[in-house]
């Protein structure tokens, strides 16, 4: 069992947006924001924080109402460019602060100390709430546990039932460290696990429900990707039930 996402005020479903763009990225977090979802994940890397930052602005629900997350590119880990982005990005996205900044991915090119005192200096002034890492292997994170403490509360990394990182999950619960999910559905292809459609039917949900909730009641945070709005409301609505213990354990063993 992981760190809770509730730890941070983090929803424990929310909305990816890799690879949204334009007016489609607007439309679809402005929608998912009328459905109620309020945790919306973004990056630098992206390209897309002004169509996120546009969408929170045209939904009217209050910005201390929605979790958002962005990330700062691994070539911009030197302190100046680090703060420089993190204000860009600030900038971008309509907002006085976010709620969780993280570090894309490693950059061995660059001392952790860098990029890690300016996510420190960065919440010290109230523009981040939260800060993490994305992509960190458990030394990577023992690492900037020495460096930053507690500014360390959250790892985003990939993961899905079949393929979890147990190391970082367990890693994450001892140091009191949330874990996010991203692609928890493997695009599609997590549905295809056994026991998944037979439990499908026994919940009355989707495949993709079953597992998405697997992952959550492992206290993992998940936020999948869709344009779609039955995959939206369908992914928002795996938090709505709670898998037996049985079934948690057999999922488990996949």
């Amino acid at each position: 069992m992981s760190t809770p996402p509730e730890k941070l005020g983090m929803p424990v479903v929310g909305l990816g947006t890799y690879q949204l763009r334009g007016h489609e990225c607007v439309d679809v977090v402005q929608l998912a924001l009328a459905m109620g979802y309020r945790h919306i994940d973004t990056a630098e890397t992206y390209g897309n924080e002004a169509e996120v930052g546009q969408a929170l602005t045209n939904s009217g629900v209050p910005r201390d109402s929605v979790f958002v997350t962005t990330k700062v590119w691994p070539h911009n880990f030197h302190k100046r460019d680090f703060l420089a982005s993190a204000e860009e990005s600030l900038r971008r996205l309509q907002t006085d602060y976010v709620d969780l900044l993280l570090l894309h991915w490693p950059n061995e090119d660059v001392p952790l100390e860098e990029p890690l005192g300016a996510l420190e200096k960065l919440i010290a002034d109230g523009k981040v709430r939260h800060g993490g890492v994305s992509n960190f292997s458990v030394g990577q994170m023992k690492n900037s546990l020495r460096i930053a403490g507690p500014a360390i509360a959250c790892n985003q990394v990939k993961c899905h039932l079949g393929a979890v990182p147990t190391d970082v999950v367990r890693y994450g619960s001892d140091n009191s460290i949330v874990v996010t999910a991203y692609s928890p559905l493997a695009k599609g292809a997590v549905a295809k696990q056994r026991h998944l459609p037979e439990l499908a039917q026994k919940y009355g949900k989707t495949a993709s429900q079953v597992a998405l909730r697997w992952l959550s009641q492992q206290g993992v945070a998940v936020i999948p990707k869709t344009a779609r709005r039955e995959r939206l409301e369908e992914n928002l609505a795996s938090g709505q039930f709670t898998l037996a213990v049985e079934d948690v354990d057999l999922l488990g063993r996949l």
